[in-house]
């Protein structure tokens, strides 16, 4: 463990820390010793060509990979590589995938209504009713997501920026204090990209956020402090104009 992060976690401000972590796969390094840190209440922004391992992290950091060396803390006390998926989730980190999966034959209020936190099983779903509270979150999220105006639009007539806003927003509504967004502004209209930076530094005022993406104009609205993976562990680390200007992320992503 180098001594920069061992003074971030002394002082208590790291939401994720990651430390020596490696994953394989059939003779394939996924990870390679990946170490970085997230502070809390940061907006994050992780770029890196194809099978840099970014994937993988967020695999890894959700629980659905198990890495074959490393820690992963969250919070700077609970290892989340002795989790499972479940109570990661309920510890607080939120993922939403690239493919956008909302309920589309529901409305959207009733998407972010059935994402709500708490126990929503057996009996105790059957005589579930909105208090004035839960009404109240529904409407501030979908503020937040700039879909006020279509809350009683089913969510299949919706574009795919839309979607993913939705999904995005039935994220919120379990309050999550760490999301993880996988490329949110693929197959986005400029506009609807331009808004999903608003949206998402809006929402880190409240959340830590760590956003997967590839499109660099969107990166740049962001900004964000950004770190580059390449083949598993950290190749560059800064904001977009430092690493764009690192001769070895030049060499390997962006000059592709």
């Amino acid at each position: 463990m180098n001594a920069p992060l061992v003074e971030k976690i002394a002082s208590g401000d790291t939401i994720l820390y990651l430390d020596g972590v490696s994953v394989s796969f059939d003779g394939f390094k996924a990870l390679n010793g990946l170490s970085f840190y997230v502070e809390a209440g940061e907006l994050r922004a992780i770029i890196g060509p194809n099978g840099a391992g970014k994937t993988t992290m967020m695999d890894v950091i959700t629980g659905k990979t198990k890495p074959d060396e490393g820690m992963v803390l969250f919070k700077n006390h609970t290892d989340l590589t002795r989790l499972d998926e479940t109570r990661i989730a309920n510890l607080g980190i939120g993922r939403k995938f690239q493919k956008p999966t909302v309920f589309e034959n529901h409305t959207v209020f009733e998407n972010l209504e059935l994402a709500l936190a708490g126990d929503r099983r057996a009996v105790s779903a059957l005589f579930f009713r909105l208090s004035g509270e839960d009404q109240d979150r529904i409407s501030e999220v979908m503020e937040i997501i700039v879909l006020s105006a279509m809350r009683t639009r089913l969510a299949g007539e919706l574009s795919h920026g839309q979607k993913q806003w939705l999904e995005i927003g039935m994220l919120l509504m379990q309050d999550p204090e760490l999301l993880l967004i996988d490329e949110p502004a693929a197959g986005m209209t400029d506009s609807e990209t331009a808004q999903t930076a608003v949206m998402l530094k809006d929402i880190s005022k409240n959340h830590s956020v760590v956003v997967v993406e590839h499109d660099m104009t969107f990166i740049r609205s962001l900004e964000s402090r950004v770190t580059v993976l390449h083949e598993g562990s950290v190749l560059a680390e800064g904001s977009l104009d430092t690493v764009q200007q690192n001769e070895r992320v030049i060499e390997v992503y962006l000059g592709r």
